[in-house]
């Protein structure tokens, strides 16, 4: 039996023509589906170094974290060891559209404790004026100011872990000028635009949700969450919970 590989070691396998094929994975498309790449030899051993090689040249974490371990190499380990165990499915996404289709690809080649600030001060700049993967005719070349932002509290939390672990002396990323962080303005709906969203929630048979969300305020989450418990049948009182035993908000009758 052929022994395991370990993950992030790629794949292996003798092909018909009597040649090894080795395939890793090497970043996720916007939708999550893993894009990989290959090499091929004549021989397992050979096709094992150029796999190896394969995997440096794109980042890809091998063996246990080090200090001169390229930065994309560290990414990816602190990614699936400290964060995505703790992540739902929706986040896990966010996170690695940010790690594999924009920080690895343009910052993971530096050695992790080579990199500068000037590097990611160059990465962020990069990103505002052309770090968009598609839909630039929509939107424009450039990443948006919260997206920038984005890229920047995952390189600084995973720098921060690896200053925990010991691998560098500080957090690089301390200190980066980002694009200010804009308030979105408010959108209030008109008492027609209500009228007709009501009438389609009817028809969709989530009236009750959606008018409980007008009047209330109540975020989507929150009204989900909701149990029958939690209104008073006589006074008419409804409780939202944030959490098991706290109260966040005052009832609403």
């Amino acid at each position: 039996m052929a022994k395991r590989r370990k993950a992030g070691e790629g794949t292996l396998r003798l092909r018909k023509d009597g040649r090894w094929e080795g395939r890793v994975v090497v970043e996720y498309d916007e939708k999550g589906r893993p894009r990989t790449k290959s090499v091929l030899a004549h021989s397992k051993e050979e096709c094992l170094e150029k796999l190896s090689k394969l995997r440096a040249q794109c980042g890809i974490v091998t063996g246990k974290a080090r200090p001169g371990m390229p930065f994309g190499e560290w990414m990816d380990l602190w990614y699936k060891t400290y964060s995505k165990p703790g992540l739902r499915i929706t986040t896990q996404k966010s996170y690695e559209n940010r790690i594999y289709q924009h920080i690895i690809p343009g910052l993971g080649k530096i050695p992790l404790d080579k990199l500068r600030q000037s590097d990611l001060q160059q990465f962020y700049a990069q990103l505002k004026k052309s770090g968009r993967k598609s839909r630039t005719d929509i939107y424009g070349p450039g990443l948006s100011d919260r997206m920038v932002r984005s890229c920047h509290t995952t390189c600084h939390t995973a720098l921060e872990k690896a200053v925990a672990e010991g691998l560098i002396p500080i957090n690089l990323s301390v200190g980066c000028k980002l694009p200010p962080k804009k308030s979105a303005e408010m959108q209030v709906l008109t008492h027609e635009e209500m009228q007709r969203f009501l009438i389609q929630a009817k028809e969709d048979g989530f009236f009750e949700l959606a008018l409980l969300e007008l009047s209330t305020g109540m975020r989507r989450g929150e009204i989900c969450a909701l149990k029958w418990s939690d209104l008073n049948f006589k006074t008419g009182a409804l409780h939202i919970w944030d959490a098991p035993g706290r109260d966040l908000r005052p009832q609403v009758e």
